[in-house]
């Protein structure tokens, strides 16, 4: 795996800095759900990203050999792209992250829920 240099000369700073880029989660989720897909499907997989932003993206993480870009020898070419052997490991990661982000982002809404019928029932009590 090629990732850019840290100055901190950290590992993970390394990984981070490729990861932290705009849409760039995002595009990893859509190929480990998806598998092989064309520039077209991923585009149309994801409202709102230009067309250079995406191309950035991707070769971004073709550098850092999170991602394979595959060009067939086809008139037009068709160029697949998908994850590479430590994108799939990246993904399994992502994926226990996400876990404890939904874990969290439930507790969130329990307390919102919980905020509301405090502030419904006092209402309640207090016009009778």
């Amino acid at each position: 795996m090629k990732l850019p240099p840290s100055s901190f000369g950290c590992p993970l700073d390394s990984l981070l800095r490729v990861l932290a880029g705009p849409w760039t989660i995002y595009i990893l989720c859509r190929l480990h759900k998806n598998g092989e897909t064309r520039f077209g499907q991923l585009k149309r997989q994801m409202p709102g990203i230009s067309s250079k932003m995406l191309t950035e993206r991707l070769r971004s993480l073709e550098k850092a050999e999170i991602i394979f870009r595959h060009q067939a020898p086809t008139v037009p070419p068709q160029v697949t792209y998908g994850l590479t052997t430590e994108g799939r490991e990246l993904t399994t990661i992502l994926d226990q992250i996400n876990t404890v982000a939904i874990r969290w982002q439930d507790q969130e809404t329990k307390k919102a829920n919980t905020r509301i019928q405090a502030k419904e029932t006092k209402r309640r009590t207090a016009g009778s």
